[in-house]
């Protein structure tokens, strides 16, 4: 379940000490890069942008969305007017980003031909919100 966005710390069949606390240890690190992409992402997904309402609210009181949130879900496009996407469809729109490595010769011991895909203006955004993120 770590190759999804479901990432469950499930029942574990390990028996030693060290796989389970290896195991343990790949899990938390899982949950810490998505919170970071999740948060990363707030501007293309359905999440509300508006973090500085939470220092203000009452902690035990629901949770209330922005104007800006509820406009954003309720049309579905960003305020740049780019579809908006939740985290699995975000991360299947970046997954047609592809490199293909051509194998050339083997005969004349040439490197492969490493060709990238040019990702849309979307993806590029979504790629460069991920450089911003600060560990």
């Amino acid at each position: 379940s770590m190759k999804t966005v479901d990432l469950l710390v499930r029942p574990i069949h390990h028996r030693t000490e060290d796989r389970v606390r290896a195991h343990i240890f790949l899990c938390m690190l899982s949950y810490y890069v998505q919170w970071h992409m999740t948060q990363a992402w707030r501007p293309l997904t359905f999440a509300d942008e508006d973090q500085e309402a939470k220092t203000t609210r009452d902690p035990v009181a629901p949770a209330k969305r922005s104007d800006d949130a509820l406009a954003k879900a309720a049309l579905k496009t960003t305020k740049d007017h780019e579809p908006v996407h939740s985290f699995r469809s975000l991360l299947d729109h970046l997954g047609s980003i592809v490199r293909n490595h051509c194998n050339r010769d083997s005969k004349l011991d040439l490197p492969p031909i490493v060709i990238d895909s040019t990702p849309t203006e979307y993806q590029q955004k979504a790629l460069d919100l991920l450089k911003e993120i600060k560990l």
